[in-house]
């Protein structure tokens, strides 16, 4: 049986970027040695979207009830986030990650599989 997902992001400061998850958006981890962090993420989904020939390219996105006061509370601790997207699905924007890259973080339109296991 299927018991979880283990999501890897790669990153040119992975250090720095461990410590935003650990110090900004506080999630809780485990040290799987060596300083290497394991992190806790909430519940998720996951959904296929149709790729043209680059199919090996993921996003993650963070999902939320209130975007306008996530980024409020992001604002708080000196984080940027981009402008507001509204999309048909949901609002979303994106936040820069000390390492350069980039999640998303939205507020969906759609029903959610949150809390269907």
């Amino acid at each position: 049986m299927i018991s979880g997902a283990h999501v890897i992001l790669y990153s040119k400061d992975a250090e720095a970027d461990r410590a935003f998850f650990r110090d900004v958006l506080g999630f809780q981890s485990v040290d799987a040695g060596h300083g290497w962090l394991i992190f806790a993420l909430p519940p998720a989904e996951a959904a296929f979207h149709p790729s043209g020939e680059e199919s090996s390219v993921h996003e993650l996105y963070l999902m939320c009830d209130d975007l306008k006061a996530e980024k409020a509370s992001l604002a708080k601790k000196n984080v940027q986030c981009s402008a507001v997207q509204e999309q048909r699905w949901g609002s979303t924007t994106k936040i820069r990650l000390p390492g350069g890259g980039e999640i998303g973080l939205y507020q969906p339109k759609h029903p959610t599989a949150l809390g269907l296991v």
